[in-house]
């Protein structure tokens, strides 16, 4: 059975992947591993060892700390509703993001605009 922080790392993991725009088999060469291992970390079907947590970080370029950040103190709560899960959620953020600042600025008014009228 799947332990909650497993899935939460697995999640965080993959959602910098993403974010990075990083695919599984490149990660699991900068860590040494196969990509199918990187998988089963995803879904937290395997438990990520500390040393390995440590290269996944460094390969990620974010420090240890950043895969447990938004876990709460009841680990056993299952995050549901969670939007970074959908692939097109983080694929849009990724785009966004791409966007020059000033008209990133000019789509975040019309998106909040347009959801007030919703």
């Amino acid at each position: 059975m799947k332990h909650s922080v497993d899935v939460h790392v697995g999640k965080r993991i993959r959602h910098r992947r993403w974010m990075i725009g990083v695919t599984q088999q490149q990660l699991a060469d900068k860590v040494g591993i196969k990509f199918q291992q990187i998988q089963k970390y995803e879904t937290g079907m395997n438990r990520v060892s500390a040393s390995r947590l440590w290269d996944i970080g460094h390969a990620l370029d974010v420090p240890v700390n950043f895969f447990f950040e938004g876990l709460h103190e009841n680990a056993m709560a299952d995050v549901e509703g969670d939007i970074l899960a959908d692939k097109e959620a983080l694929q849009l953020v990724r785009a966004y993001y791409s966007i020059p600042e000033a008209q990133r600025r000019q789509i975040f008014e019309l998106a909040r605009v347009l959801s007030n009228v919703a």
